[in-house]
């Protein structure tokens, strides 16, 4: 009997001790496989190469009258860009920027500008990636244009300054035909007026301001990457990729309250 105490006493001391030293062990060991995969998909990346331009949209509008160096670009992708056969920028990502310059519009010369570039990009699971990029391109603009990478000026209004002194040319050339012929000497009142109208927009051109840079919300904006950009996996989780565009997942629809009818005596139930 006692032998028998012995040998249980002695096998509950060795499984006591071996449980301990797989504890003390556990703290040292790998993840489990399926967590190391998600580790290993997690720091997968994916290089932009630079070059690569980028379609945007501005969320928030720009106006040279009122900017500043300093304050804040708000824009957000239009097209998503691939990279061997997989989206790395999905549409709807947003896009941060900073104005570094403004230059308003002269009285004589001088065109309205602005310099900005980008600063960092937020995907939809909210993990931010600082990008390289500058202003290259204002697909569908009819008046500013990019002169050089990041800077954004307004066109010249030599055509419009032109055409104000050919408009009070003319009116002054109509009146002074006019007021020639009530004194009998049409041709003198055409010159006369002539160089009057001819004046008069030369002075109106030389006391007013050029044209201001104005973009509204909804402009498109081309960004090129100045250098590579890389993205991992785990910046594009929480995303399904759908060929070559990508949808993300809905929010869920919030919960009504149900309507209670009431009566003079209370709730009807």
């Amino acid at each position: 009997m006692l032998d028998s105490k012995r040998q249980l006493t002695l096998l509950a001391t060795g499984l006591l001790v071996f449980a301990g030293s797989a504890l003390v062990q556990a703290g040292g060991q790998q993840p489990e496989p399926m967590a190391a995969a998600q580790q290993s998909s997690d720091t997968q990346a994916f290089e932009v190469p630079a070059g690569t331009r980028v379609l945007l949209s501005l969320r928030s509008a720009i106006h040279t009258k009122t900017a500043k160096p300093g304050d804040g670009v708000y824009l957000s992708s239009n097209f998503p860009v691939v990279v061997n056969d997989r989206v790395v920028i999905p549409t709807g990502v947003y896009v941060q920027g900073v104005i570094d310059d403004v230059v308003r519009p002269g009285r004589v010369k001088g065109r309205a500008a602005v310099h900005m570039h980008f600063t960092s990009m937020i995907f939809p699971n909210g993990t931010v990636v600082n990008i390289p990029g500058e202003v290259s391109g204002l697909p569908g603009s009819n008046g500013p244009s990019v002169q050089k990478e990041g800077k954004i000026q307004q066109s010249s209004g030599k055509g419009k300054d032109a055409g104000t002194v050919a408009r009070t040319t003319v009116s002054g050339a109509t009146l002074g035909t006019i007021g020639g012929a009530v004194a009998g000497r049409p041709g003198m009142g055409a010159g006369i007026g002539s160089m009057g109208g001819a004046a008069v927009g030369l002075g109106s051109i030389l006391f007013s301001r050029g044209d201001d840079v104005v973009l509204n919300a909804g402009q498109a904006v081309e960004m090129v990457l100045e250098r590579p950009l890389t993205i991992t996996e785990a910046n594009l989780n929480g995303s399904r990729t759908v060929g070559n565009a990508t949808a993300f997942p809905s929010p869920r629809p919030i919960a009504r309250p149900r309507l209670v009818p009431l009566s003079p005596t209370g709730p009807v139930q």
